[in-house]
């Protein structure tokens, strides 16, 4: 019973951490142009893996999309694939993840099934892994442009975006180490249960010899004057 909530709780958060971090991929505010120094503002820079903006003091803003995937940024390229490869993985985790749950009908004997959900887990640490590295790069590249003395063009600071998948990917390595567990939880289980079944079947056969055994015991012969 321990085991089973256990898995739906981790379920729960691999799916929520999933969520978050699929909807990092499209969210526009990665990064921020920064108002540090500044007296008066009167445009907003912000941009994503897809495109950058501005938006001025009135609120309209206007975007470009990046022209040429090649032309980009190593940085922003790999960012991509990283947070393309998080969604997928997250995908086929869920999958798996739902079919190794006991508490489905499908899936095969609990052996069987507590691997399954061992490489869901397994799955959904990498897919955090894959996000957490994405997101990482990209504030890595934001902060070390803001603290640069020589860097004169426009500074951002962190977006909104990188924090939202930081947490997703958090709750997708928490969820899947949860997972992971579930496999070692059934082996013990199994072996308490063999344990038992030994233990059962030697006291059985010990009881079975001794019925079989003959009772050896003279047959004791009682005068009539014992009785008097």
């Amino acid at each position: 019973m321990a085991s089973t909530s256990a898995e739906i709780i981790a379920f729960l958060l691999t799916i929520s951490g999933w969520v978050l971090v699929s909807s990092t991929l499209p969210t526009d505010y990665w990064k921020v142009s920064t108002i540090d120094g500044t007296v008066i503002t009167t445009a907003t820079f912000w941009a994503n893996l897809w495109k950058t903006c501005v938006t001025d003091s009135t609120g309209v803003s206007n975007c470009k999309d990046f022209p040429s995937m090649l032309a980009l940024d190593g940085y922003i390229q790999a960012c991509r694939g990283l947070m393309i490869s998080a969604v997928c993985l997250g995908f086929f985790g869920a999958v798996f993840g739902l079919i190794g749950m006991k508490c489905t009908k499908v899936g095969g004997s609990d052996q069987t099934k507590a691997k399954i959900a061992c490489l869901a887990g397994l799955i959904f640490i990498l897919s955090g892994l894959c996000s957490m590295t994405s997101c990482s790069l990209y504030a890595n590249r934001i902060t070390s442009e803001f603290f640069d003395p020589s860097f004169v063009a426009q500074k951002y600071e962190l977006g909104a975006a990188l924090f939202i998948g930081w947490a997703g990917a958090s709750l997708c390595i928490i969820g899947g180490s949860i997972f992971c567990f579930s496999i070692a939880e059934n082996s013990n289980s199994a072996r308490r249960g063999y344990a038992y079944n030994g233990a059962a079947s030697v006291m059985s056969s010990r009881s079975k010899v001794h019925n079989s055994v003959p009772d050896k015991t003279p047959p004791k012969h009682f005068d009539k004057n014992a009785y008097v």
